[in-house]
């Protein structure tokens, strides 16, 4: 038997799993028309009779359903983790997905979790730009030098890493983990994304280094460029 499109299938399991919740939210991949064929359900829910808040994996309704479950305050927690990381997983879900039940609850939640995503991440103070700076040059100077296949292939995954959190943060902008990541960088910039997916690619069909090293230069010039000599990194002078 074919399973239920997900909304009706979302608001299936709501009723009779959580019928007494204040709200509920159906967001993820499904809800942004990107939905594969081993995509689940994001189902927040908001219930004012639980203490604290929990995650939990399961299968209902013929689907594989992630729950993010809070009352309506301990979200909150999670708004902060997630603004901290600059990775804004719960307040994209809450602000971004289709709700279920408890409009009326939702709208403060919804509106402060807009509020979050618009504003972006903390600006990165000087210290840190100049810590990234260093830890990326030693990455790339580890690429350019290295003649491992092996190793090149991990470092090259690191650099770009890195490569891409620095040109999200020093612009105040979201990043992401795994996905997330190229989705991120398109949001802001996509043709400067294109070009980075382009460097990776040539680099693993053929060893070719040359695309991805005049980025991560490119990227670190306007904040002066690679950083090695002169950098420390917690020396007390007495």
């Amino acid at each position: 038997m074919a399973r239920r499109e997900p909304l009706e299938a979302a608001q299936a399991f709501i009723t009779k799993r959580y019928p007494d919740c204040e709200a509920a939210i159906l967001a993820g991949s499904v809800v942004r028309g990107e939905a594969t064929e081993t995509s689940d359900l994001d189902i927040v829910i908001f219930d004012e009779a639980i203490p604290f808040s929990y995650r939990e994996s399961l299968v209902d309704e013929g689907w594989p359903i992630e729950l993010f479950v809070h009352n309506l305050t301990s979200y909150r927690h999670f708004f902060e983790m997630d603004k901290e990381d600059a990775k804004p997983t719960m307040p994209r879900m809450v602000a971004e997905g289709i709700v279920l039940k408890g409009e009326a609850v939702l709208d403060p939640i919804r509106k402060e979790a807009r509020q979050l995503m618009e504003a972006g991440p903390d600006e990165w103070p000087e210290d840190t730009i100049i810590t990234k700076r260093y830890f990326i040059t030693d990455l790339l100077d580890d690429f350019i030098g290295c003649n491992d296949r092996g190793e090149e292939l991990f470092i090259a995954n690191a650099l770009a890493d890195l490569a891409v959190e620095f040109v999200l943060r020093t612009n105040r902008k979201w990043q992401g983990t795994s996905k997330w990541v190229v989705r991120s960088l398109k949001h802001y910039d996509e043709p400067f994304a294109e070009r980075l997916i382009n460097a990776l690619d040539a680099f693993y069909r053929t060893g070719a280094k040359d695309l991805l090293i005049d980025i991560v230069d490119e990227i670190l010039k306007p904040y002066g460029g690679r950083m090695f000599e002169g950098f420390s990194l917690g020396k007390i002078n007495i």
